[in-house]
């Protein structure tokens, strides 16, 4: 078959199989522009006048199969006319696909996401490939839109209404195994084997798994039930004038099955809404932070972390979970079991297999005598907030350490200029802060001092991509960025106490206006003796709020003590009645973590608001949905 295609390779074998593979020019993953789709459709014109006796799709990157629909053809949507022409352009692509006579077969290697799926839910076959880049999912939600190529018809249709809603409400994705289990794909295979088992199965005639009896209920005359109990999960995390899109494919799905050109009233509110814009604005963020490191070919095989206390034994941990040989010192074995414990509920939390889980286990050495230091590519130091200790554990570490590790100090409130002054080569020690729980946050700051060797921070910014964080440069600062902000918030919010209102309604004003969390309930997570210290460093001399020194006084610390602002034996806070917020209390509250943002910024200690506004996002939760506090600034002065 001869066809001038710029994305697209067509390709028909003596048995009459035709690939269609895609390898979009000048990009390192594909994408669905409408060029590429342009494309398909040209080659589906082709195969209706020269049928094939079956069709495979696959992808010509190394990169995966499909990332979703070109971004920043979504960026360009500024009228309602053509957000309609960019949903129908899909629908109706995917579901001529979906209707061709012959047998059609996606076979799916690497991430396979959005529109991705959706054309391989639109083939009769999907073929996944198992390995550890495998991933699929509609994750079209975390950019404040819904899946309006036919996702929202077909994922139900394969998996069952239940488990298609909690995917596309949530953004979560699958890998090769788990779609094999759920029904999403026909088959999963090793790498080897997958061109064999595509032509095997193409052609094979298969029917596909039927729904049993009750989901097939469910995604008919019982659709209703799935959709109250979905819009009842939903409610429980987004409000919908924050968060439209979540129940907007609630009510596609329920009521026009999947099909939103059915409700062009919905398709116009949804992606014309600032919340879709300002969730786009943090996907570029996010993409931003994924670029730091990328000029350095630093590749880390081994880390020492010293200090197996929560923070050190969870960043060991999640190096481990990460594929790195770890070694982890403490004081004694005794000290490291707690952090070995703690690993292990998490190795089985993520990865499920028992292989897999031992394997992840045997990479966490516990090291009391601290040998894995001359072997390690990344040392990280994260013992307790005292200068004189970690001078005296730096002097002896660095004879010791190979040449080109990266020496790191995960001190959330020291200055790295202090801690350096023991150091024979000061410039190569750099601060790689994480936050708790480590394997939830998502953010790591990357702090350099004054005159620090550029190669040893961003070979720091490569290892936490590598680890799968996404790191943020700043300069060394008391608080760095994120606590330096969240400390006056919090001050703030401790004051609003001692005005009189309770805990509750300050908290409740805060999840009104879309945090995840209140600054209330925060500071018990935190604990309050951690508040205290800190605000006494960040507050610029303030006087500490009376409702916490009360607290400290009395040894209620918060969470960790079982009482503080909230009462915690039940393992969650109690809260009683919110009552009703003081008109204007959410924008007190939040007034001066802004103005500290605007002052980092000023100051230099984030390079620019975009980044300020990224670390304050991944580094607190801040309501995603605004685009970050600098950027809900300039949107309340417009």
């Amino acid at each position: 078959m001869i066809m001038n295609l710029q994305h697209w390779k067509l390709v028909a074998d003596t048995d009459g199989i035709t690939t269609a593979t895609l390898d979009k020019a000048g990009e390192s993953a594909n994408s669905l522009s409408a060029e590429v789709l342009s494309e398909f459709s040209s080659i589906l014109d082709r195969l209706d006048a020269y049928p094939p006796k079956a069709l495979i799709i696959r992808s010509g990157k190394a990169a995966g199969f499909i990332a979703g629909a070109d971004i920043e053809e979504f960026s360009q949507l500024d009228t309602p006319e053509k957000g309609r022409a960019l949903v129908e352009r899909g629908w109706n692509l995917f579901n001529r696909l979906a209707a061709v006579k012959y047998p059609t077969l996606a076979l799916v290697r690497g991430h396979c996401l959005g529109g991705g799926l959706e054309l391989a839910l639109a083939c009769r076959y999907l073929l996944a490939v198992d390995e550890s880049g495998t991933k699929m999912g509609l994750p079209e939600v975390m950019l404040g839109i819904f899946p309006g190529w036919g996702g929202m018809l077909r994922l139900p249709q394969r998996v069952g209404p239940a488990a298609a809603l909690d995917l596309m409400l949530t953004g979560k994705t699958l890998d090769a195994k788990r779609a094999k289990r759920m029904g999403l794909a026909d088959d999963c295979v090793p790498p080897r084997v997958m061109e064999m088992a595509a032509r095997q199965l193409v052609v094979s005639g298969q029917p596909r798994r039927q729904l049993p009896f009750m989901q097939r209920l469910l995604n008919g005359p019982l659709k209703s039930v799935v959709a109250n109990g979905a819009r009842k999960q939903v409610a429980k995390k987004a409000r919908p004038e924050h968060y439209p899109a979540p129940y907007a494919i609630i009510d596609l799905w329920a009521k026009h099955d999947g099909n939103a050109l059915a409700a062009p009233e919905v398709v116009d509110r949804i992606i014309s809404s600032p919340t879709a814009r300002n969730l786009l604005r943090v996907f570029h963020l996010q993409e931003r932070l994924k670029g730091f490191g990328k000029e350095s070919d630093f590749k880390a095989r081994r880390v020492h972390v010293i200090g197996a206390g929560v923070m050190g034994g969870d960043i060991a941990a999640w190096c481990a979970l990460r594929g790195m040989t770890v070694t982890l010192q403490d004081q004694t074995l005794e000290r490291i079991s707690p952090a070995l414990k703690r690993a292990h509920a998490l190795f089985t939390k993520r990865l499920r297999e028992p292989l897999k889980i031992r394997d992840a286990f045997d990479r966490l050495i516990p090291d009391p005598s601290g040998d894995g230091v001359a072997h390690a590519d990344v040392v990280i130091e994260a013992i307790f907030e005292n200068v004189e200790a970690k001078h005296a554990l730096f002097k002896s570490i660095e004879p010791r350490l190979k040449a080109g590790a990266v020496l790191a100090t995960n001190t959330s409130s020291l200055r790295l200029e202090d801690l350096r002054t023991v150091l024979q080569r000061p410039e190569r020690l750099v601060g790689i802060h994480y936050f708790n729980p480590v394997a939830m946050m998502p953010l790591v700051e990357v702090v350099a001092a004054e005159g620090a060797d550029p190669a040893a921070v961003q070979a720091a910014c490569a290892f936490v991509r590598q680890i799968d964080k996404l790191p943020l440069p700043v300069k060394s600062a008391p608080g760095f960025l994120v606590n330096a902000v969240l400390a006056p918030y919090m001050l703030e919010a401790m004051r609003a106490v001692d005005s009189g209102l309770s805990p509750e309604t300050v908290d409740e004003a805060m999840l009104a206006f879309g945090m995840p969390m209140g600054p209330i309930e925060l500071i018990d997570t935190v604990g309050l003796d951690i508040a205290m210290a800190a605000g006494q460093q960040l507050a610029g001399g303030a006087e500490p709020p009376r409702c916490l020194i009360s607290r400290v006084e009395k040894n209620q610390l918060g969470k960790k003590s079982g009482l503080g602002f909230y009462d915690w034996s039940s393992g969650k806070a109690a809260k009683g009645s919110a009552g009703n917020a003081p008109a204007g209390l959410a924008e007190r509250l939040v007034r001066p973590l802004i103005e500290r943002t605007e002052r980092l910024v000023a100051d230099r200690i984030v390079a620019d608001a975009e980044l300020a506004d990224a670390g304050v996002i991944f580094g607190t939760g801040f309501a995603p949905f605004t685009g970050g506090p600098l950027n809900y600034q300039t949107s309340l002065r417009k």
